[in-house]
């Protein structure tokens, strides 16, 4: 077997790569729609996760809070997304989903079984389950990791307590 095609070594490479491409499909898509990436996931989670503070949103879409205020200030002006005030914390302000926006959410959500669809196309039934179990085993894995200390980071020995 050829040493630099071992798929062990090209496995970051082959994860990187396939986000990339289904990104790149995905967003191609949802350009019809007049829609972006980042306001596809704001409208998705929020659907999921209704009543969120922005902050709380920000996090779960792991996009930075400043960029998520000027994505909410369009939905909102858009009449997609409501902001009330959170009966908890007269300061924060809860995230909602109105019904104008639904239909926007389904389509997005066809636009990704479409391009779940291409990027399967195929392989069988079981393989797609197999691939998904797979991936949700390395995802664990990644997950349970503890972080490494600093010095070994860096590949050296720890440091010695002086005398």
């Amino acid at each position: 077997m050829d040493e630099h095609r071992n798929e062990y070594r090209t496995l970051g490479f082959l994860l990187k790569d396939v986000t990339r491409l289904y990104t790149r499909r995905f967003e191609e898509r949802v350009k019809a729609l007049s829609l972006t990436l980042p306001q596809c996931k704001a409208l998705t989670y929020l659907a999921r996760n209704e009543g969120v503070s922005q902050k709380r949103l920000a996090e779960l879409i792991e996009i930075d809070p400043m960029s998520l205020v000027r994505i909410l200030d369009r939905m909102e002006a858009d009449g997609w997304v409501e902001r009330r005030s959170d009966p908890q914390d007269r300061r924060a302000r809860s995230l909602v989903v109105t019904e104008k926006a639904r239909p926007i959410i389904d389509l997005i959500w066809q636009v990704v079984n479409e391009t779940r669809a291409e990027a399967l196309a195929g392989l069988s039934g079981g393989e797609r389950e197999q691939l998904v179990e797979l991936l949700e085993r390395m995802h664990a894995n990644l997950l349970d990791l503890k972080p490494l200390d600093e010095p070994q980071r860096r590949g050296s020995e720890p440091e010695k307590e002086a005398p």
